[in-house]
Order: C-alpha cells, then sequence, then structure tokens
C-alpha cells in the first residue's frame, strides 16, 4: 500500500521529470528557430549585393525552414576582418578567402557558383593601352587588398621599381565607372564585368581560378549544412531556386566541397593578418 508522503513525493518526481522535458524541448525549439547569417564578398556595390543575393537567402529559408539573414560589407578591408573572426553561418567568398576559411576555420564548402573565374585588366579606348608595362606609373581601380583583384595586380606588377598607381574601391563596379570616365587609365575587375562596359580594352587577363564557393562554419550541424546542400544542387529544380539563379545570372550551381579550392589559401601570403 503507498502511503500518502510516497504519492506525493512520486507527483513531484514525475512534474519534475515533465518540467525538465519541456525545458529541453523549449530549449531544441530556440536552437532551431536560431538565425543564420549568410555573409557575400563585396565585389559589387552593398545595395546592389542586397539586390543580387537576397533571392538566394529567401530560398534556402525556404528551403530548409531555417531564418537567415543577408550579410554585407562596405569593402574588403572589413570583409577580411570579418572572415578572420569567424563570424558567419554561411559565407558566399572569393576562392582564397574559401580555402582559407576550409584550412584554417573548419568550414565546410557546400557548392560553388558556375565556371571559374579570371580577373581582367582594362584600360579606357583612349589611353592606347596594350600592354602591362604600359601602366607604370599610371592609375589603375581595383578593391583593396586581399581581394583577388588586387593581388593579381602584385603578380602583374613584382617589380617594386616599376609600379602602377593602385587607386582603391570599394567594389569592382566603381573600378570600372572609374576607367570609363577616365578618373584612372585602367582598372582591375572579374571578367565576367568586361562586356558590360565596351568603351574598356582589354590588356591582360589572368589566370583561371574556381568561381566562389558557398561556405558553412562547423557551428552548422552537419544535418543543416546536408540541407543547405541539396537546396543549393536542387535550385533549378524549385521555383524560388529558379529564381535566385536567374538574380545571380547563372543557370545552376555546381557541386564542391574543400578540394575544389585546396591550396588556393597561399594567394594570402604576406598580407596583414594572415
Amino acid at each position: 500500500m503507498i502511503s500518502k508522503s510516497q504519492s506525493v513525493g512520486r507527483r513531484k518526481s514525475a512534474l519534475c521529470r515533465l518540467a525538465s522535458l519541456l525545458a529541453l524541448l523549449t530549449a531544441a525549439t530556440g536552437a532551431a528557430a536560431a538565425e543564420l547569417t549568410f555573409a557575400v564578398h563585396p565585389v559589387l556595390p552593398q545595395q546592389r549585393t542586397l539586390q543580387v543575393y537576397q533571392p538566394l537567402t529567401d530560398y534556402l529559408a525556404q528551403a530548409t525552414g531555417q531564418q537567415i539573414k543577408l550579410v554585407t560589407s562596405s569593402n574588403f578591408l572589413t570583409h577580411w576582418q570579418m572572415v578572420k573572426r569567424g563570424g558567419y553561418d554561411l559565407v558566399l567568398d572569393g576562392p582564397h578567402f574559401t580555402d582559407y576559411r576550409a584550412q584554417k576555420m573548419g568550414y565546410t564548402v557546400l557548392a560553388k557558383l558556375p565556371d571559374v573565374v579570371s580577373y581582367t585588366l582594362v584600360a579606357n579606348d583612349e589611353q592606347m593601352i596594350l600592354e602591362p608595362a604600359e601602366l607604370v606609373g599610371k592609375t589603375i581601380a581595383t578593391t583593396a587588398s586581399p581581394a583577388i583583384g588586387a593581388l593579381r595586380l602584385v603578380e602583374i606588377y613584382p617589380n617594386p621599381l616599376r609600379q602602377p598607381v593602385i587607386v582603391e574601391t570599394p567594389d569592382s563596379e566603381q573600378a570600372a565607372e572609374m576607367a570609363v570616365q577616365g578618373k584612372v587609365a585602367a582598372a582591375m575587375i572579374p571578367a565576367p564585368l568586361v562586356g558590360r562596359y565596351p568603351s574598356l580594352t582589354t590588356v591582360t587577363t589572368t589566370e583561371q581560378l574556381p568561381s566562389p564557393g558557398i561556405s558553412a562554419s562547423p557551428a552548422v550541424s552537419p544535418e543543416l549544412q546536408q540541407a543547405l546542400r541539396q537546396a543549393l544542387l536542387n535550385a533549378p529544380n524549385d521555383p524560388a531556386g529558379r529564381k535566385a539563379l536567374e538574380a545571380l545570372n547563372a543557370p545552376l550551381l555546381e557541386a564542391a566541397d574543400n578540394k575544389s579550392f585546396q591550396g588556393l589559401e597561399r594567394l594570402l601570403e604576406g598580407i596583414w593578418g594572415y
């Protein structure tokens, strides 16, 4: 026979177990609802970056049921500081930054933009410049180091006594516009942008690198990483995914992993904070 005190004790024990279970469920729900940050490198002007990448952010949120916030930086110096802090859950970034995160910070590459990308040194038609050597002592606009454009210029002009005058810009579009307007003699911009500026002449084009990759922080669970990867690769088969690809001007997103970018962090050697 169970005494009154035993009965009360059992009820208290059951209530404690129920309270513990509710606390666990509440914590799990809170974790699932936690907002992820999705950062995109500042190749485009900040407002333009928001326009181009918000549809992809919305699609990933819809596909995974996860709240995701798009984050942009005003320039590459600010972006580099945040790279080193590991302050983002998801990042779409250039190949050297993508490899840096994978090698140094435990990020996992989920996918990449299609094809490869190179950088092109372009000059205003009126400058009549055909060789990089003709730009020694003249102005070249480019995004600030450690953006790929600036790093590639260092490779083109290795002699410290024969250098162009570098004019730093927040993004590649502004660099191109300065060349078009004759404010600088030339600009270093991603090759895909060249076709938008018919008044600019190609001086030289660098070797190709993998297009920017999308990687996830180790703070993102393996299950959520897999869901994000599947959503990225399935984008052409979903109406919201197709809208995102249209904004990116891309037919699809390609499968990729950490090996796709291996060795490219070497481009950051010699950069402050590397």
